[in-house]
């Protein structure tokens, strides 16, 4: 069976692929284009894709019969791929769920803190030379410790943010999902989202991208949270109305922000990285040399599971 990788690999998942496939890994970093997705689909058995490789039922309707009969997908998010187009299809898709939860999360604790603090202003302030040295009311930020940080989507994610917000730093954790959580934590379940946003300090959303949740937060949750209120982004771009955000920072309704994720990645508008408030990362949630090669073998056990016959561990 011929396996196409749709980016490159750290060494360990690539040497893997080698040995135990018939594999081509694509060296290009940038997304499959339409043309690259119509040949993965009718000359491989399996692809493993990932963030950006839109497998839309458009992309399934020009190849009716496909020769590719699984997605792996690299990545617990899967919102790239038409699901139900590609099961129309006859195609299964994959994914690399828990691998990547402790580093995302870690992420979010960068960002909370890191805009709260003012962190990347004040090392901007240090690398420009313009530092004048330390004073009383210098650069003073927002407490995190003892606050209150509402969590948007308590799945293994969110999870394991509200642990290091509760245990790490006796943060009040309130949280809205479809359903109340059995956690191992105090947590308070708020199911209207504009009730959180006006009851935290701090929002930090964790819920999967898609239809459902595009522009989740919008005009009307950014106007209910608090104006020392901050927001942190470590799901998907689009789950922000990144129109609105931008207006909410301009106007002085929320304090500041922290995304990982854009709406429309990789750009970045102008106004976000015009803004001191506001923390910009590129996407670092699961960039650790680990985490990434547990991914690679997660969608590899499923891409072996699949050519021996097995059920797919990981089946979305």
């Amino acid at each position: 069976m011929r396996l196409l990788i749709a980016r490159p690999m750290t060494e360990s998942v690539e040497v893997r692929a080698r040995a135990e496939f018939d594999v081509e890994i694509r060296d290009n970093t940038l997304p499959l284009a339409q043309g690259e997705m119509l040949r993965a689909l009718s000359e491989f058995d399996i692809v493993v894709p990932t963030l950006g490789d839109l497998f839309s039922a458009q992309v399934f309707a020009e190849i009716p019969a496909p020769r590719c009969k699984l997605l792996a997908n690299f990545g617990v998010g899967f919102n790239h791929i038409d699901v139900d187009a590609a099961r129309a299809a006859g195609v299964a898709v994959s994914n690399t769920p828990g691998a990547v939860t402790d580093a995302t999360a870690d992420i979010a604790m960068t960002l909370l803190l890191t805009t709260a603090r003012r962190a990347g202003e004040g090392e901007r302030l240090v690398r420009a030379g313009a530092w004048q040295g330390w004073h009383p009311t210098q650069m003073l930020g927002h407490h995190v410790t003892g606050k209150r940080v509402g969590i948007v989507g308590m799945g293994r994610i969110g999870q394991a943010i509200a642990r290091r917000c509760h245990f790490g730093f006796g943060m009040q954790v309130a949280y809205q999902s479809r359903s109340p959580k059995d956690v191992d934590f105090p947590a308070e379940y708020i199911p209207e989202l504009n009730e959180l946003a006006a009851a935290v300090d701090f929002m930090i959303l964790a819920v999967p991208g898609g239809a459902e949740t595009r522009h989740l937060i919008n005009a009307k949750v950014l106007e209910a949270m608090n104006p020392s209120a901050i927001l942190i982004n470590i799901a998907r771009g689009e789950v922000v109305d990144e129109t609105a955000l931008i207006a909410a920072l301009q106007a002085h309704q929320i304090a500041g922000a922290g995304l990982d994720v854009y709406e429309f990645e990789p750009a970045v508008p102008q106004a976000l990285r015009d803004m001191e408030n506001v923390t910009l990362l590129p996407h670092l949630g699961t960039a650790t040399e680990e985490v990434r090669a547990d991914m690679g073998h997660m969608a590899l056990d499923n891409v072996a599971a699949f050519v021996a016959g097995r059920p797919l561990p990981n089946p979305v």
